[in-house]
């Protein structure tokens, strides 16, 4: 089945991503502190919140962190945060669109701002940039030491009621409309398959290369992009280079 290998994008970038581990932990806090308070902090009755739970332990985030975010929302501690969608060209044109969470809106889309031009992208207007991604569910099961071929690995995906599925050498990549993320994610853990990754995220309809000259500076865009606190998810329509 056909697509574009989100995984390999994911990869070639996670040695940045686990260097910023600890951000990341303080990020997914505030997911969890605004999934719980909205929802409530029971997880089986609040379907927001056990996504952003499976998204904190794929990450390794440790259980007495996740503690002490449901305990905040419990507490009825009066702190809120608003969604915020930006959208934006990185360097040679590449869409980029940013989600955060944030209690000063003015704040974040100065930095979000300052991040993206001063890297050689520009800002766009609202859905200059968001109808080039689809809203997607996603898992990623890893293949090392797994005894399942592709032709099986299908079959489990379409009966758990996926819709598309990419292999590779390293994982088997399955995406499903949005609303079934929840039954296919129950279906394949019963089925005894364990993921590396599973999310709802962005995935853009075509990949755009990066320019070879210009890797480096949007790296360090995205780098900007997400070591500002108040960014929760950085998607791209960037192809990175193998190298």
């Amino acid at each position: 089945m056909s697509g574009h290998s989100k995984w390999h994008n994911i990869q070639g970038r996670k040695n940045a991503q686990d260097a910023k581990r600890g951000k990341i932990f303080q990020k997914l806090s505030r997911e969890l502190f605004m999934a719980a308070k909205q929802g409530g902090p029971d997880p089986s009755g609040n379907p927001a919140l056990r996504l952003v739970m499976d998204k904190a332990r794929a990450a390794n985030m440790p259980k007495d962190n996740i503690k002490r975010a449901l305990d905040k929302a419990e507490s009825g501690d009066a702190a809120n945060y608003d969604e915020v969608t930006y959208e934006g060209y990185g360097p040679g044109g590449v869409a980029v669109l940013v989600h955060a969470l944030t209690d000063n809106r003015n704040r974040t889309s100065s930095s979000v701002r300052v991040a993206i031009t001063r890297h050689g992208g520009t800002m766009a207007g609202a859905g200059a940039v968001a109808y080039m991604f689809d809203r997607r569910g996603y898992f990623v099961i890893d293949r090392e030491g797994l005894d399942v071929d592709e032709d099986q690995m299908l079959e489990a995906a379409l009966e758990a009621g996926a819709e598309d599925l990419q292999t590779s050498d390293e994982a088997f990549e399955i995406y499903t409309d949005p609303k079934d993320f929840a039954a296919v994610r129950d279906a394949l853990e019963a089925a005894g398959f364990k993921f590396a990754t599973s999310e709802l995220t962005m995935v853009p309809q075509n990949l755009v290369p990066v320019p070879e000259d210009k890797v480096e500076t949007f790296q360090n865009m995205i780098d900007a992009l997400e070591d500002d606190d108040d960014v929760q998810d950085v998607y791209t329509a960037a192809d990175w280079p193998d190298d």
